[in-house]
């Protein structure tokens, strides 16, 4: 089995070893990354491979896979005016985050734990209680009050303790990090634990291959607490290393108008978070983070790709569910927030790809 690479806090260099059950930066508490830099494998090598994400075995920390449900190698099907979608909720959760919550339950497993946590607004819990069941390792996922019940129903069918939590978001992830300091136990944080972003970054080795080697002149991602764009940051900067493309994509990210910390910093012209964004009620309940831990590193990631972020109001998340459902695609209210930003040429004549994140049996349709 290949050894797992050590973990380093990107904001003061403390290095933590991968096979510790440490969840964040001992010395901040801020988030980790992880000390690897693989070379993909070329567009030729990957025919024959299996048909999921663990095709691009040379990009992914961790090998030889037990608990795989096949997630990955989602469809591309053009939308209008050069914008594609990527159908990322016919994933076996249906969210695309079964693509990091399979890495977290790979690495649970090497850790051997005597339990497994996370936090939730809904999709991440869903993916992970579904990893771990299939892992057979115990999992508790925190979720706050006024989460969808059909993810509460999801989550728990999978055999996962539930712990609503009075208060919002917030509430449930301070709830589960106090959990997490126990002895014994794993942090399935799809925001601390950077396995999950090397989970989430095969969205973009995906449309690298089915592009036939290049990429689209825009990608555009929902950012709430970013995990999708800094995993698509990742798979962009492996590629043009490799020199298997020879530009980068322009990272447009996307918030709820409601709750839309990362694009006011950015407008600002901030490095970091600005002031103190209240939680507010948006059908874009998946994006809703007031304060991602991970603020410096998303805006970074948007400024070097030369994105922006874009704002989208309850309107237009409203009927942006329903012109996808007119074209055949019932996608949750948080998974249209793409579409609702550039469905009326905000990006011009430009080619994009847009994540349709999550399935619609999940929210159902947004309140008309």
């Amino acid at each position: 089995m290949t050894p797992l690479p050590d973990c380093f806090c990107p904001v003061d260099g403390t290095r933590v070893p991968t096979g510790s059950l440490a969840w964040c930066c001992p010395v901040c508490r801020g988030p980790l990354d992880l000390d690897f830099a693989p070379t993909p494998a070329s567009l030729k090598s990957l025919a024959g491979r299996v048909n999921s994400l663990w095709r691009y075995a040379e990009c992914l920390p961790l090998s030889s896979p037990s608990v795989s449900l096949g997630e990955g190698r989602t469809p591309l099907v053009p939308l209008k005016d050069g914008v594609s979608a990527k159908l990322d909720f016919l994933m076996p959760t249906l969210s695309f985050k079964d693509r990091g919550a399979v890495l977290l339950a790979e690495l649970a497993l090497r850790l051997r734990p005597g339990r497994v946590v996370a936090d939730s607004s809904g999709n991440a819990g869903t993916a992970v209680a579904a990893y771990c069941a299939r892992a057979q390792l115990p999992c508790t996922v925190y979720v706050p009050d006024g989460t969808s019940a059909k993810k509460l129903e999801q989550i728990g069918a999978h055999g996962a303790r539930l712990e609503v939590v009075p208060g919002d978001r917030e509430a449930a992830a301070r709830a589960a990090r106090e959990a997490a300091d126990e002895e014994g136990t794993f942090y399935a944080s799809h925001v601390f634990n950077p396995y999950f972003l090397h989970g989430t970054k095969t969205y973009v080795h995906e449309l690298w291959e089915d592009l036939g080697g290049r990429l689209p002149e825009v990608i555009v991602v929902p950012v709430g607490n970013g995990t999708l764009l800094l995993g698509a940051s990742l798979a962009i900067a492996e590629l043009h290393a490799a020199g298997m493309i020879d530009r980068r994509p322009a990272l447009y990210a996307v918030q709820s108008a409601a709750v839309a910390p990362l694009a006011h910093a950015w407008h600002e012209g901030a490095d970091d978070l600005v002031g103190v964004t209240p939680a507010a009620p948006t059908f874009a309940e998946g994006i809703a983070i007031p304060r991602p831990p991970r603020a410096r590193q998303i805006l970074r990631a948007v400024r070097d790709s030369g994105g922006t972020f874009l704002t989208v109001t309850e309107d237009q998340l409203r009927h942006a569910q329903r012109d996808l459902a007119s074209q055949g695609l019932y996608v949750e209210s948080t998974g249209v927030a793409c579409w609702a930003a550039v469905r009326e040429g905000a990006l011009g004549a430009r080619t994009a790809v847009v994540p349709l994140c999550g399935a619609g049996l999940k929210t159902g349709l947004a309140d008309s």
